[in-house]
């Protein structure tokens, strides 16, 4: 059964799942646009995605870059939680694994720290 949301409290989530950074790796967050959308076109089971260049791959001609974005799938997301204490927890899962590709943190080591 698929939880129900509304936008606004979902934003909220998403919105509380990043205040769970640690004040050091905030302030280290630039350049970073984060969205909520329904859904990925393309992969429509999709719960987060990261397009970007990550920090451990920018060089000297990484200046004027358009900012990166870390994208969350609310209506995904809603469909594999049955509860809303499983949305609040999918919604911090899927903020914090979408912000360590930024930091370069790739999806094997992100599943050995239990982030996958």
């Amino acid at each position: 059964m698929t939880v129900t949301m509304t936008g606004a409290r979902f934003e909220e989530l998403v919105s509380e799942a990043l205040d769970l950074i640690p004040p050091e790796l905030a302030r280290a967050i630039d350049n970073v646009v984060v969205l909520v959308e329904p859904r990925n076109d393309e992969e429509p089971s999709l719960l987060g995605l990261y397009q970007g260049i990550a920090l451990t791959e920018r060089d000297s001609h990484y200046g004027g870059a358009l900012p990166d974005t870390i994208t969350i799938y609310r209506d995904a997301i809603l469909d594999v939680c049955e509860t809303d204490d499983d949305v609040v927890h999918e919604v911090m899962v899927t903020v914090i694994h979408e912000v360590a590709h930024y930091f370069g943190i790739d999806e094997d080591r992100l599943h050995e720290l239990g982030w996958g």
